[in-house]
């Protein structure tokens, strides 16, 4: 089973280059499907996640806004295997 990470984020912003950067990363290690939401120009998306981004979900639950710990990562995929 794999477990989908996915990261709400907008073209432009530094904290997401780097969350996607470390999740890039982890994904080597802990074999998760990583999905990419761009939030520029969809209203809805930006009302919800703008003022947060990144923010990234693992397993359909929010796990992180602005940075992405690295433990707690593995901490979630494991329990959500």
């Amino acid at each position: 089973m794999t477990v989908e990470v996915r990261i709400y984020s907008a073209a432009g912003c530094h904290l997401c280059d780097v969350a996607k950067d470390l999740l890039e990363r982890e994904r080597e290690r802990y074999r998760f499907e990583l999905v990419e939401v761009d939030i520029t120009g969809d209203p809805e998306l930006e009302a919800a996640y703008r003022e947060q981004i990144p923010v990234v979900f693992v397993a359909g639950r929010k796990a992180f806004k602005y940075t992405v710990d690295p433990a707690e990562l593995h901490r979630r995929l494991t329990a959500a295997v």
